[in-house]
């Protein structure tokens, strides 16, 4: 008879299971509320202290912390010294460990749960079998997750064991398990007592498998962090065909724009191509906002992505499916809206939480042999943070429309520059090697709107020529960093064309 030590806190099909390892000729050793469950359900088990004749002590930390346990799990089968003292020790083997951990992730996500109620929900015993178990996979069988059930009682009711294979592969399991578990609870101590990581250990489920990465010819996989949080893997799709890894990042881009602008009292929208924003508006609905976006730019939205704060309507469903969109991401729908949107069953149509938090606050790059890491960009300045620098002064107004450009330009590639007027892109320049072509082609694109209008730059002019450039369009009124050894240039230059300038003191680089 083979012995099977089941100790569960997720009891999904586990009577089924257990009743199949009966039905091979396994006896069931289990511990406290496992050994009740089973027991309920007609299962006969062997209680853990009649293992190993020491009860349970400290209210259950220590019960499998013992040498019958990981004597019988640890011992070579075909090595004799190894039996010899098994046998001198009265350990007898156990083949199968059956756990699953105590639920440190769940309690941790439910937020403001006491610390002393997350420390206790740190599971000792079993990851310490189950590394066991797993180190010993030649000879023992580990089984963590309920979606192995099937194909284990499968072998053994073909093979009578499971095979070696399938072993080696639930033993890899197990450490990817237990790292993942140990970085949660690793990473919120050192968060909470503003230790330095000086390894770096992070932990991700895996959500999907990809069609392909950013090109054909790659792979790709998206992982997630946690269960909860303002992000596209915590979202609902309701239609259309799976993302893809371009629509993930083109996505993301999307929900970190959305989110600058998420406690407005106006309605937000946002277009997004190649990681880039197309056009940013405010407007008093969902479907002006919508409307205002497309005018930003109705060339470079086709086959984009769109979101929104605010509550797709019937009228907004009309609009969007008159263009081809790749994605439309929003607060929420009407039924209506929903029904018209499903018209074009490939549109992936997703709902996401505006008002959940952004839970991971770094930013993870893979670089080869390597990752960097930095804090995400989310210092959010505000009005009474500018410094006007130039004679010419900016009114309320002026101030309020040169936020949300400079809302807007944060997330633009840089050298990035924006144009914007009512509360709306009207033109903006990304990814450019030098400034003064970013700002061309923003003041190009917006063309005659462009009097008037309010220009923002990621970073500071190293000379006066785009403060020039934007004179000869009209502009109005410039947002900068500031931090040049030349900004007295720039500043004159404004002065001599009757521009006001503000300072933010911060800049935005998006490399």
């Amino acid at each position: 008879m083979k012995r099977a030590l089941i100790s569960v806190s997720n009891k999904k099909g586990l009577v089924e299971f257990a009743k199949g390892l009966i039905e091979n000729n396994y006896e069931i050793i289990s511990t406290g509320g496992t050994a009740k469950y089973l027991e309920e359900n007609n299962i006969k088990t062997t209680a853990i202290e009649n293992v190993t004749g020491f009860k349970e002590i400290m209210d259950g930390r220590v019960k499998t912390l013992h040498p019958k346990i990981h004597g019988g799990l640890l011992g070579l089968r075909d090595k004799e010294s190894h039996l010899e003292q098994m046998r001198e020790n009265e350990i007898e083997k156990i083949d199968m460990v059956v756990v699953n951990l105590y639920p440190f992730e769940e309690v941790l996500n439910r937020g403001g749960v006491p610390h002393g109620e997350l420390i206790e929900n740190i599971d000792i015993g079993g990851p310490s079998m189950v590394r066991s178990g797993a180190k010993n996979y030649k000879f023992v069988t580990v089984v963590m997750d309920p979606e192995n059930y099937g194909e284990v009682l499968e072998e053994i009711k073909i093979y009578g064991d499971t095979t070696l294979e399938t072993r080696e592969k639930l033993a890899g399991k197990v450490f990817l398990e237990t790292a993942y578990y140990d970085s949660l609870i690793g990473n919120y101590l050192i968060e909470k007592s503003k230790g330095d990581r000086e390894k770096l250990v992070l932990g991700y489920k895996k959500v999907q498998d990809l069609r392909y990465g950013e090109n054909p010819h790659q792979g790709g996989s998206f992982y997630k962090n946690s269960s909860v949080g303002y992000s596209l893997a915590n979202g609902k799709q309701l239609n259309g065909k799976e993302l893809s890894y371009n629509n993930i990042q083109d996505g993301n881009i999307v929900l970190e724009i959305l989110k600058e602008f998420d406690q407005e009292e106006k309605i937000a929208c946002v277009g997004v191509k190649h990681m880039n924003p197309c056009a940013i508006a405010l407007g008093e609905n969902t479907r002006e906002a919508w409307e205002r976006t497309y005018e930003g730019d109705k060339i470079s939205i086709f086959g984009g992505i769109v979101g929104t704060t605010g509550i797709v309507d019937e009228e907004t469903a009309k609009k969007l499916v008159e263009i081809f969109l790749e994605i439309v991401i929003a607060k929420g729908y009407t039924e209506k809206a929903l029904e018209i949107l499903k018209s074009k069953k490939n549109l992936r149509v997703l709902e996401i939480d505006m008002d959940e938090v952004v839970k991971n606050k770094e930013r993870i790059v893979s670089v080869l042999d390597g990752v960097l890491v930095q804090d995400l960009d989310i210092t959010n300045e505000t009005i009474k943070d500018y410094k006007l620098v130039t004679e010419i002064e900016a009114t309320e107004e002026d101030m309020k429309q040169l936020e949300f450009a400079w809302k807007a330009v944060k997330h633009i590639k840089s050298n990035g520059i924006v144009i914007c007027k009512d509360y709306r892109t009207i033109g903006i320049g990304a990814g450019q090697m030098n400034r003064v072509g970013a700002a061309k082609l923003a003041l190009d694109q917006g063309e005659e709107l462009c009097k008037g209008a309010y220009m923002a730059s990621d970073a500071f002019f190293p000379m006066d020529d785009t403060v020039e450039l934007a004179a000869q369009y009209g502009i109005k009124s410039i947002i900068q960093p500031g931090g040049s050894i030349k900004d007295q240039m720039s500043i004159d230059k404004c002065n001599e064309n009757r521009i006001s300038m503000v300072f933010t003191g911060i800049r935005h680089f998006k490399h």
